[in-house]
């Protein structure tokens, strides 16, 4: 049995809507840490499925930036 857990199909939702898509879950928890120091509400993670539904669109994020800051 694989691990879907290496697998870019994670996404991280918060009050403001969806924060980023097509994160590893290592990506998208160390994400949540982040926000959560910014002092962001309602995080969660779900599946990228999951957060497509959703109707407001993604708020871009530069994974390189992204990975720099950790």
């Amino acid at each position: 049995m694989t691990s879907d857990l290496g697998a870019e199909k994670w996404a991280v939702l918060s009050d403001r809507g969806c924060e980023a898509r097509r994160l590893t879950y290592e990506e998208a928890r160390r994400l949540v840490h982040r926000l959560t120091g910014e002092g962001r509400h309602g995080l969660c993670i779900v599946t990228d499925r999951a957060a497509a539904k959703l109707t407001e669109p993604a708020i871009s994020v530069d994974r390189a930036a992204f990975q720099n800051r950790e």
